[in-house]
């Protein structure tokens, strides 16, 4: 792993190097960049593929106490990202967390040369679902988060409805979700970043507003959405590719909101084909 200072405090990322067009895969609450580890296996070989752990609770080192990590202060992060490590013409690729939206209507997107949004965070559908609903009232008690994810201790709990079981078809492995809860376990100052974004959503109308700016996003775009998804409504995929000029819908069959769990291999010959779509061969 590498590490980048940000004005919020260091980011950790992968970087799996080479000449390819850069992939920068973001991953959602409560997770680290190993949610992208079974699509990169499939798009190392032509790609570069960067995928940072953003400061959504599965990160390991507490950002500063002043930071902004509100839903556009992420997104603020991640175009610090982009501009520090100086890449250029991104395909910038998302699950679960919503952040193309704001990244856009607050301007940030000139190094994004095409976008591919995955079963996420849309509209005003901020947080998501029932998942979503339970975590925002947990962070708004004192001590709520730290009970919240103490009871993901015991694994029973993790395919609740109300957990991840709407999120994930199949269980993601045991020692994935060990990895992604253990800072939320053991760091007081992780929950309070985490506590920042869940509490740091705008008003509705804010929301919806970032949405219709995406009507000026004038690249290439990709929305993959799951089918059968509980959580991130398979509506709003497909008001998402019809406000995008160029986008493209696809839909996946058999999959939650964690696509990169439970089709990972279709994903990545998704993001493949879009990627390579146009280049010469």
């Amino acid at each position: 792993m590498s590490e980048v200072e940000l004005s919020a405090g260091v980011i950790t990322y992968e970087d799996t190097g080479g000449d390819g067009p850069v992939v920068v895969l973001l991953h959602g609450v409560a997770m680290d960049g190993s949610l992208w580890r079974n699509v990169v296996d499939g798009l190392r070989t032509g790609f570069r593929c960067v995928v940072p752990t953003l400061p959504l609770g599965g990160h390991r080192r507490p950002m500063r106490p002043d930071a902004d990590l509100s839903v556009l202060g992420v997104a603020r992060l991640v175009a610090e990202f982009l501009e520090v490590l100086d890449l250029q013409d991104v395909t910038l690729v998302m699950n679960d967390w919503g952040g193309a939206q704001s990244l856009v209507a607050d301007g940030r997107d000139q190094r994004i040369g095409k976008l591919v949004i995955t079963s996420c965070e849309a509209f005003d559908n901020y947080p998501p679902g029932l998942p979503g609903s339970n975590l925002h009232a947990s962070a708004k008690v004192p001590g709520g988060l730290r009970l919240a994810f103490a009871l993901l201790k015991l694994k029973p709990m993790r395919r609740l409805p109300m957990t991840w079981g709407r999120m994930c078809k199949r269980p993601v492995p045991h020692e994935v979700m060990d990895a992604w809860f253990r800072p939320l376990w053991t760091s007081a100052e992780i929950r309070r970043d985490l506590r920042k974004y869940v509490l740091g959503v705008p008003p509705k109308a804010e929301l919806l507003r970032w949405a219709e700016k995406l009507r000026d996003f004038d690249r290439p775009a990709l929305v993959v959405w799951a089918a059968e998804d509980k959580v991130m409504p398979p509506e709003h995929g497909r008001r998402l590719a019809a406000l995008l000029p160029q986008g493209q819908l696809v839909e996946v069959a058999d999959s939650y909101t964690l696509i990169p769990e439970d089709q990972p291999a279709v994903l990545a010959a998704h993001i493949s084909a879009f990627l390579l779509k146009g280049r010469p061969a």
